[in-house]
């Protein structure tokens, strides 16, 4: 993210102590890769032809798979739970009654129902294996998804390549990293993070600058950041050793005065009725932000339902305080996401970007097929439901089923590192693809051993 003033200071080769105009951080919004770019196309490793962008909708929580996408109507009450399953427009595919809207468009997305891991039923090694499709290990961070694409492909214009709405993963009860960052690849691929709640009614356009940033400044309320910009500029402008930063500084700053960057984040664009449809919450107006970035040229949009498990309404329906009764799943999780999702879709399809717009919706784990005494469900790694659309991908198809109760796959099994793999194939990237990992190591955006799922394209 950008920053005016860092902690440290900084020296230039002429040996004078500068402080720090742009955060080393930033560099990762201008996506400087060309060279990279025109190496891996040369090479055959990025596909130039396949030019497509991704939503990545992070469920945090874990969706119980038996409350929602792979309903058991035929199972004993203690493991088909409260709620009945509905028909969808696809014959043979039934989903759960919290999901009227998203019932309607089931020809538009695929269901994987086998998607397993064998790690720790941990929220935090679930959003790692998920967002990176390797295991947090040895100390070494993962790259999210939207960093990779980031470093081989870079940005589109003045847009920044990958975007993390509304605020990263915070709490959810472990320590290790939530995989949403570039890990190994560098703080020059991290996304922007907008770090504002779009719901709010006092959110306006951010100037795609970190507010955590700016208490340091003691910027006086009545300067405007564009004038803060200016006044930073004139100021590196004047130091003989600004030429370093060269196209840097220059992308830098016109990322920061783009008009069409900034406008993406512009909510006010959109009619109350469009608002409406997609939700008028938290992660309803970071899915219609996240249809707009794509549109502006974002390749990359990824999207935190929630922030925490702990005292909020999510999809960790445990049942008893500080999570969440499975009766949530009906009275608020189950509509804000059947609005949000099928809306999204709905508008991807109808301006012509569902096509070209890969639409992930996915949990770290599943949960338990029996009810607990507490009448909820708690983790369960072993099977549960991921979402995918869009993107040259063939919906209204099940892949993948689980046993009788749920709880194992019965065939087709799905783990992680494959689910990675149809990522990167649907987003135009071989996945042998190398990047330096470790110890400055190469390796390839996905474990050998681990292919696409073929009956997606």
């Amino acid at each position: 993210m950008f920053r005016f003033d860092a902690e440290k200071s900084v020296h230039f080769c002429d040996g004078m102590r500068r402080r720090d105009f742009l955060h080393a951080g930033s560099l990762g919004l201008l996506g400087l890769t060309l060279g990279d770019f025109l190496a891996l196309k040369a090479a055959g490793q990025v596909d130039p032809g396949r030019d497509v962008n991704c939503i990545m909708l992070m469920l945090v929580g874990g969706p119980s798979q038996l409350d929602t996408w792979d309903m058991k109507p035929d199972a004993p009450a203690e493991i088909r739970g409260p709620y009945k399953a509905i028909p969808t427009n696809v014959a043979g595919i039934q989903i759960s009654e919290i999901f009227p809207r998203m019932a309607k468009h089931a020809d538009k997305y695929a269901l994987l129902r086998s998607v397993y891991h064998t790690g720790a039923g941990v929220h935090d090694v679930g959003h790692q294996y998920m967002q990176t499709g390797r295991f947090f290990q040895f100390g070494n961070e993962q790259p999210h998804f939207g960093c990779v694409l980031s470093k081989l492909k870079g940005p589109k214009g003045d847009a920044p390549p990958h975007v993390l709405l509304p605020r990263p993963i915070g709490n959810t009860g472990g320590n290790l990293p939530h995989g949403q960052n570039a890990g190994f690849l560098g703080k020059t691929f991290d996304p922007f993070v907008l770090n504002a709640d779009p719901s709010d009614a006092n959110f306006q356009v951010p100037d795609l600058l970190s507010p955590d940033y700016l208490p340091p400044m003691r910027v006086d309320g009545r300067s405007s950041m564009r004038h803060l910009v200016d006044n930073a500029v004139s100021h590196l402008e004047s130091i003989p050793d600004a030429r370093l930063l060269d196209s840097n500084f220059q992308s830098a700053y016109r990322l920061m005065s783009s008009e069409s960057a900034r406008s993406a984040f512009d909510l006010s664009k959109e009619d109350d009725k469009t608002k409406e449809r997609y939700g008028r919450n938290r992660f309803g107006m970071s899915c219609l932000l996240a249809r707009r970035m794509i549109e502006k040229g974002v390749r990359f949009v990824t999207v935190n339902m929630f922030e925490t498990v702990f005292n909020e309404i999510t999809w960790d329906i445990h049942g008893s305080a500080p999570f969440s009764p499975i009766e949530c799943y009906r009275d608020l999780v189950g509509p804000m996401f059947d609005y949000a999702y099928s809306a999204l879709l709905e508008d991807l399809h109808d301006r012509g970007l569902l096509k070209d717009t890969l639409v992930l919706a996915m949990g770290e784990f599943g949960r338990t097929p029996k009810v607990n005494p507490a009448g909820g469900r708690d983790h369960w790694t072993n099977c549960w439901t991921t979402l995918i659309a869009g993107g040259g991908i063939k919906g209204g198809q099940v892949i993948g089923a689980s046993d009788e109760i749920g709880g194992y796959p019965k065939d087709r099994p799905i783990t992680p590192p494959d689910l990675a793999a149809t990522i990167y194939k649907a987003l135009g990237i071989d996945i042998e693809t190398a990047i330096v990992g470790a110890s400055n190591r190469p390796v390839p955006v996905v474990d050998y051993g681990h292919h696409p799922i073929a009956e997606l394209f």
